[in-house]
């Protein structure tokens, strides 16, 4: 899943956004539940007004199963960068693997935890509007079904199915990362564990590739078996990627951040002006950013050239550096010393600076890591002769 996504919210003080690609999604679902609704409700408006809060019900349920997970790794001293909704669902980015089987296990079953205790809600709140014999049909929103329970049934067999796959045995899935908990606990080795639960992974990516173009070329099917399939190329593919992924953490495991970080990181104090900013730092030095510290080497924020750009010439002298700062990269770009090295991999401030600012618990500034630090890191040993 490529690109930055559109943040819609904080939810615990974790960024939701959505790729551009939940787009189509949610376009699809609106449509398929339209037609679905049109039957039993006359009314276009209604039918297209009862489809949108369907859907948005939908990816609302979706949002609390990641957040399960993502509360859940919080509690286990594990960062969560954010949760996306994209083409395929949800996703929880998480700053680095588990420590530990018994943390990888209670993260990977709280999603499917919600998603099971969401579906029985709206199951309760269907079957006591039309009785439990009717649900099924209030899902398929037949005549002489109520507004809202059609849609609470919707969601019920909706989150049924989410939770279906979702177990399924194979990695990444959450299924999946059950049985790496349990592989490692069993071995003692996350590597091993993640190759074991990959395999499975792989193995299911085939059936459900299989099935879906069955479904899509000889049952008629064409969207359902389509989307099966991608599910099952995805699926393979985040596989090898799981396996991938194990060797490049195994070669750093025991390295910390501050193992590899630049331990005399070049600043720009809060309180200098621009003009000189721009002279001692970005035009000796040549680099599109700097952070920002106060007196007390406390990390501000960070400084960019367009910052800098956006000021008019004659008003460089009279200004300050921490008046044109960008505040969240105090937030967003910062790692603790002691993390292990794995966590800033995929964290956003590689992603978007190539590097992390070091601090400590007093929000000092001890260092910068940089990609090109953690690459060497991540190269295998040469070999002495």
């Amino acid at each position: 899943m490529g690109g930055r996504s559109i943040q819609l919210a904080r939810v615990f003080g974790i960024r939701v956004g959505v790729h551009p690609s939940w787009f189509v999604v949610l376009f699809l679902i609106i449509w398929f539940q339209a037609r679905n609704y049109g039957a039993a409700f006359p009314d276009d408006n209604l039918a297209f007004a009862l489809a949108t809060a369907s859907a948005l019900l939908f990816f609302a349920s979706v949002v609390l199963h990641e957040l399960g997970h993502g509360v859940v790794a919080v509690r286990n001293g594990i960062a969560i960068d954010g949760i996306d909704l994209w083409l395929l669902g949800g996703v929880a980015k998480m700053g680095r693997e588990a420590p530990s089987p018994g943390v990888e296990f209670r993260v990977a079953a709280a999603g499917p935890l919600v998603t099971a205790a969401i579906a029985l809600a709206c199951y309760a709140g269907a079957a006591g509007l039309v009785g439990p014999e009717r649900v099924l049909l209030a899902a398929l929103a037949v005549p002489g079904t109520s507004a809202i329970a059609s849609i609470l049934a919707y969601l019920a067999v909706i989150n049924v199915m989410l939770l279906v796959l979702n177990l399924l045995p194979g990695f990444p899935l959450d299924g999946g990362r059950i049985v790496r908990a349990i592989a490692w606990w069993r071995t003692g080795d996350r590597s091993r564990a993640t190759r074991i639960a990959a395999l499975l992974g792989r193995a299911f990516s085939f059936v459900l590739f299989a099935l879906g173009l069955y479904l899509a070329f000889y049952q008629g099917a064409l969207v359902s078996g389509l989307w099966l399939a991608i599910i099952g190329l995805f699926l393979g593919q985040s596989a090898r990627a799981a396996v991938a992924q194990s060797r490049v953490t195994a070669r750093i495991e025991g390295l910390r951040v501050a193992d590899v970080m630049d331990a005399e990181p070049v600043a720009v104090r809060g309180d200098a002006r621009l003009d000189r900013a721009l002279e001692e730092f970005f035009l000796r030095y040549r680099w599109p950013w700097f952070p920002v510290v106060d007196a007390d080497d406390r990390l501000l924020g960070l400084v960019r050239r367009e910052q800098l750009d956006d000021v008019p010439e004659p008003e460089l002298a009279g200004r300050t550096v921490d008046e044109v700062i960008s505040l969240d990269g105090a937030h967003a770009f910062r790692v603790d010393a002691e993390e292990p090295l794995e966590s800033v991999l995929g964290a956003e401030g590689m992603r978007r600076l190539g590097a992390m600012l070091v601090v400590d618990r007093d929000g000092v500034l001890r260092g910068v890591v940089t990609r090109t630090r953690v690459s060497r890191a991540l190269r295998p040993a040469t070999p002495v002769a």
